[in-house]
Parts: C-alpha cells; structure tokens; sequence
C-alpha cells in the first residue's frame, strides 16, 4: 500500500543545541530568538479591533441554538467598560475579580475587562462552588488571593457558596456593566511585562490548589512560542470549537489567548467528553469545521465511535483541520491507528496528530513535537526561548526542568512553596520523568516517562515507570479501558483499577446498570483475555499486571481523584480507594486475573 501523504502544515524550522555537563546533566534549546512581541496582550486585541473590526471573536449557542456572536470591535469596546467598571469598584492585584462559572462570551470579556485595566483574574472550577460538599477549596482559595468581587453568569446556582465564602464583597453576572471609559485607558497603557495578569489554579489533587502568579510575560512570550511553532497561524487566523475549561491552563491560556493573538475566532463547546455531554459536542462539530482541534484520549474515543456511523460529522470534522492535539493523559495506540484511518477516509490524507508537555507554571507551552510519528508519546522538543534541564535519574529516565520568559515568577504570597519549585540556578521542576527519543540526537524529541511523584518502588526494590505503564496497559485493553491506576508499591506484583470506557463494555454485553455490566461474564473474561495476551507480551515484574478491578464508583472530583477535564489523578484514587487496593490483592470475587 502507498504511502498516504500528511496534510500539509507549517511548522518552525527548529535547530536543537544540547550540552551535557560533568555530572550528567543535559542542556538542550534551540538556537535562535523569539522575534519582539507585545508587552501586553490587549495590545493584540486593539490591533484586531482595528485590522479585522468584524471579524467573530467568540461565539456560544444562544436560547434558540443559533450562533451568538462578538467581533473584535465590538471585543475592545466591552473590555473597556468593563475594565473601568472594576476600577470604579476598587479592584486590584490584591483585590482580583474570581470567576466561578464555566466558559462563555460573559465570562471571557470579564476576564479580559479585569486584565485590561490590570487587575487580575482567577478563574475556578465551577465543581469547587457547586459540588463541593465543604468548599474547602474555594476557602483556600479566598484567603490565598483575597478577591474583590465575584463573578458568575447565573448568580444563584452559585449562591450557597457565595454565601459560604464570599459574603462580602460585589457579585457580578452576565448583565455586563456599560460604564463609560474614563480612566481606564491610561491604567491599560500603565500595565507592562511584569503586570499579573491572572492567577491560575492547580488542580489541588495532592492539597490546597495553588495560586500560580501568570504576569503579561508570561502569556505573551507563550503565544510567540506558540505561533513560531504552529508557523501558520501567522498567515492563517485559528477556528477553534473547544469545550476544554478555562480555569484549566491549556484552554484558558493557550487557545484563549491564541484566538485574539492571531485573529482567529473561538467556538464555545457547551458539550464535554462524557456519555451525558457528547452529544452537544457532535452537534457543534458538524456545525463548524476546527483548524485546531484539541480534546482528552476519551474524547477522541468517543468522537471515533460517532464518526464511524455519521458520515456528515467525519467530513465536517476533518474538512479543514490541520491539527489534532491530545493531551490530560496517555493516548492509546489505537485511537492514534483509528484517528488516522478516518482521516483518510474523510479526506484522502493523514492529518497531523501530536501532543506535547507543559504545566500551569510554563503558561503551558514549553516542549511540542512537530515531527511526524509513528505512534503516539512523543512530547518533542523545547520551545524558541525556553532551556530545558535534564537531571538523570540513573537509568535512560531524566527529571525535566525548565527556565524561560514563560515559565512563572512563582506562587502567590507562597514563598516556601516558590523555593522548593525552582532549584538553585531557577530552573522550575515540571515534576515530569522524560527520556530521549534517540540517546544521541536531542532533536528527536523526547518520551514522557511518567510523574516523578507516581512512580513508586516494588518490594523487590524494582522501580516501576507507572506513567507509560498506565499507557501500555490501557492500550492493550483495547479500549475497554479510558484509563488504569497502577497499584504494587511496596508489594512483589503489580495490580491496576480500570476506569472503564462504558461504550465499548456495552458493546459486549449490552445496556445494563453500571454493577451488572461490570460483573457480566462475558466482559470479565474479555477483559481477562486481553489482560493475558499483554502479560504474554512483556517481562519483568515492573510491566506484568496479572490482577484487575474494574472501578464501579464514578472517580470523586472532590477528593481530586479526577479533574474537570477529566484527567486521572494515580496518587489521589490511591490515596483514596486503599481498600481496592488491599481486595486486588485478596481473594475477592470482582478481581480479574490474566
């Protein structure tokens, strides 16, 4: 069979440098600048304003399902007023806007009315408000950034926490305020580089959630990464159709800010890469043709299932895309495999698929592969500007850092917290194990290697990656599986909980309640099956996974097993189902062996 042809794309022409000290400590970036970029994001959004005035900045479903819109025009002059309306209100950097409810054109142009006129956001997840039972937090929260006012679309779902938390200050909901600009002009020009822009939460799963401090550095010198990386969106402005929360980084920084950065136009996605939500994504999918497009691996299996039966939706979806991104946890090699057979069959091509690694603290970009590959995994290479520190971890693994205008000065008022993230030549520690695609050429790019903090030893002192382990064994379950928790630390054989993919398990034993699909028989003996035929694969105690347990308990948000976009916390579900964990090691009927 031929070789079928990738759709074209302009990428940057990337030349990798690497130094490699006494101590085994490599350094590697690439050679080059980034050009000059603005010392404010609005300075993109005026540019915009004038340059392209009609333009569709955003656009969500209204009332009757039709499209409503903002230009750019109309963009810059909602931000104005809403930006004197907080000044008038008496916001600050110590007294910030909170934004508690999810993504919409009201919550976008609060967020930049507030950056504007340099008074800080934050948006939260909306589940810390309204499915917490204790707000905890939402409390913590509150007293690490002390807000000024709150803001939500609709006022009264939010109301008990508001209540709770928040008893004091302004409330703030879609009735945009319509103040006329007086001054807020001259605070807008005030706001530089150094000028914090938003802060931004992690996801808190091992604690509090922690205020990262992300200044106009940080966010502007990320998007001239982002466009010297995706070269063409400097001739061609982005559709997105995204449904990803913007209190999480990769949306709410970099597709947010990438939007108006080139001109581009942002489709809300009310929809959501679950069984209840998918639908609305379709809907919208068939509606409006992405350039980029980004979703979580379920996400991608879930679009999968509904592109093989609706010819409509494949042809719509594929037809101008230029990209697929994945990212939030291990793409199987499966998805990668059917993602690219639809492609071809929707357009005749490959369309490029790929995935990089970043964090909340790095704005997030900071590596992204741009070579073609074969499967999925590899994360590539570091950004234009940013220096990547690779500590070894005495075998092929290395603990990856990071230094560059993208990367944040630190938490806010947290200077402990600050100390431990960077080491002694501020490099920030991403927390992540990588190793090299080809161990004598850095510009292959490099494999993720899991969390340094997941990875665990057995009892037979046996260290066990557990980040490709997840991936590797999810693989083999052949999409049974939207993700795996690896448990074994401390003990001789490794076991693993299932989260299970509820779709492909009704696909052998039909529509039943979650505990009868999960015992079926004839899903325990494929899952067994599939179970065996990956351990005959393999060898070694730190691969073999003789024993399964399918989770029947959805994963909990508030015990931060699971974020809102849905990405897996190992050590919390851990930390947090410890009697799974002993019953997979027990005699306990539910336990799959194979």
């Amino acid at each position: 069979m031929p070789e079928v042809k990738l759709r074209d794309v302009q990428f940057w022409t990337a030349e990798i440098l690497s130094e490699r000290r006494a101590d085994g400590t490599v350094l590697v970036w690439q050679n080059g600048k980034l050009p000059p970029y603005p010392p404010r994001l609005s300075d993109r959004i005026k540019h915009f304003a004038k340059a392209t005035p009609d333009v569709t900045w955003m656009a969500e479903r209204g009332p009757d399902v039709q499209w409503v819109r903002v230009s750019y025009r109309d963009l810059l002059k909602q931000i104005r007023s809403i930006g004197q309306h907080l000044l008038d209100l008496g916001l600050s950097q110590d007294r910030p806007l909170l934004i508690l409810s999810g993504n919409s054109i009201a919550h976008g142009l609060m967020a930049l009315g507030a950056q504007y006129a340099g008074i800080p956001s934050a948006a939260v997840a909306p589940a810390y408000a309204l499915l917490s039972k204790d707000y905890e937090k939402l409390k913590a929260i509150r007293d690490q950034i002390t807000p000024g006012a709150v803001f939500a679309d609709t006022i009264t779902p939010y109301l008990p926490a508001i209540e709770a938390c928040f008893p004091d200050i302004p409330r703030l909901d879609a009735q945009l305020p319509t103040t006329e600009p007086t001054h807020v002009d001259l605070a807008n020009a005030a706001t530089g580089p150094d000028t914090v822009a938003k802060f931004m939460f992690t996801s808190g799963t091992t604690g509090s959630p922690k205020a990262v401090t992300t200044t106009q550095r940080m966010l502007c010198s990320n998007q001239a990464q982002i466009t010297d990386c995706y070269a063409w969106l400097k001739t061609e402005p982005p559709v997105f159709l995204d449904w990803a929360p913007w209190n999480h980084v990769a949306s709410g920084n970099k597709v947010f800010n990438m939007t108006f950065w080139n001109g581009g136009t942002y489709y809300i996605d009310a929809g959501k890469p679950t069984p209840q939500h998918m639908g609305e994504t379709i809907k919208n999918l068939r509606d409006v043709s992405p350039t980029w497009y980004f979703n979580v691996p379920a996400g991608f299996e879930m679009l999968i299932e509904a592109m093989r039966h609706d010819d409509a939706l494949l042809h719509s979806f594929f037809k101008d895309v230029k990209m697929l991104m994945y990212a939030g946890a291990a793409l199987a090699a499966h998805t990668w495999e059917e993602l690219e057979r639809l492609s071809i069959k929707a357009t005749g091509e490959r369309i490029f698929l790929s995935t990089g690694l970043g964090s909340t603290e790095t704005a997030p970009f900071a590596l992204f592969s741009t070579e073609p590959q074969a499967a999925p995994g590899n994360v590539g290479i570091p950004s234009k500007d940013l220096i990547l520190k690779l500590i070894p971890l005495g075998d092929d693994r290395f603990e990856a850092r990071v230094k560059g205008p993208n990367v944040t000065p630190g938490y806010w008022r947290a200077p402990e917290l600050t100390a431990q993230a960077f080491d002694e030549e501020g490099y920030y520690s991403l927390g992540d194990a990588l190793r090299f695609a080809d161990p004598n050429d850095a510009s292959r790019g490099f494999f993720f290697a899991g969390r340094t903090a997941e990875n665990f030893k057995m009892s037979t002192a046996t260290w066990v990656a557990v980040g490709p382990l997840r991936a590797t064994l999810t693989d083999a379950l052949g999409g049974l599986a939207r993700d795996v928790v690896i448990a074994g630390e401390g003990r001789d054989a490794l076991a693993a909980l299932i989260v299970p993919f509820r779709p492909a398990l009704e696909r052998i034993a039909g529509a039943l309640p979650d505990a009868q699909l999960y015992a079926d028989p004839k899903v325990r003996a494929e899952i067994a099956a599939r179970l065996k035929t990956y351990n005959t694969r393999v060898s070694g105690s730190s691969l073999k996974v003789p024993r399964v347990m399918v989770l029947e308990a959805p994963l909990d948000l508030d015990k931060g097993e699971v974020t809102d976009k849905g990405s897996v916390n190992q050590r919390a579900v851990l930390r947090h189902r410890a009697e799974l964990v002993d019953a997979l090691y027990s005699d306990d009927p539910r336990v799959i062996k194979g």
